[in-house]
């Protein structure tokens, strides 16, 4: 449980599936209620595929170029650090896509896998946790439960994205932007303890 639950708040926190609610509600403004669910179904079943083929294949990847599984989470860290200061900053939260790709998504029949799978839902950041979630021998119950919260978190996005138009009238402008600064506080602290943990890793006696 702990594998669990550990797995689905980092991830959640990182995804952030509230931050996809405005560009889901503009490019499925024309959609139907079906179509809008068909659509939010789709990108979350990417979202899963994406985030398993990090956690499984990511390792094997660093292991070809050489790179510590420490000096990703360093990384990872800092990645995860600057799109919470981001969110943290008023007025500073920048957008995962350009206008000029939100205004191509517009035109395409099928925006499920992009831009909202990648890279709303599943950056490089939740792939970065999702690579640091690996451990050198796992066991098949960690594995599992570790793709089970995967697919937890995918639910609570497919959730979320049925409800944003609710949502976003309900909060309203000021309630979506105190949600961004709850959620940059959350990727904040994830970021630093991939960074501490990766360096405490890296130089074992500073900890002495």
């Amino acid at each position: 449980m702990e594998i669990l639950l550990a797995t689905f708040t980092t991830l959640f926190s990182v995804v952030n599936p509230f931050g996809a609610m405005p560009v889901f509600l503009t490019l499925t403004e024309h959609d139907t209620a079906t179509g809008r669910a068909a659509t939010a179904l789709r990108a979350c079943m990417y979202m899963v595929g994406v985030l398993a083929v990090s956690f499984f294949a990511g390792q094997y990847i660093l292991n070809f170029f050489g790179i510590n599984i420490h000096h990703l989470r360093i990384a990872g860290g800092i990645l995860l650090m600057r799109s919470a200061f981001d969110l943290l900053t008023p007025g500073g939260n920048r957008a995962k896509i350009s206008d000029a790709a939100l205004e191509e998504s517009m035109h395409k029949d099928d925006i499920s896998f992009t831009p909202l799978a990648m890279p709303m839902l599943s950056g490089p950041g939740s792939m970065a946790v999702c690579i640091g979630l690996f451990t050198e021998r796992p066991s098949f119950l960690a594995m599992g439960l570790t793709l089970l919260g995967f697919v937890l978190v995918a639910l609570a996005s497919y959730l979320i994205l049925m409800s944003s138009l609710r949502l976003t009238r309900f909060l309203g402008r000021p309630g979506m932007a105190a949600l961004a600064r709850i959620m940059g506080f959350l990727t904040l602290a994830i970021g630093v303890n991939f960074l501490a943990t990766a360096i405490v890793a890296l130089f074992p006696g500073l900890t002495r």
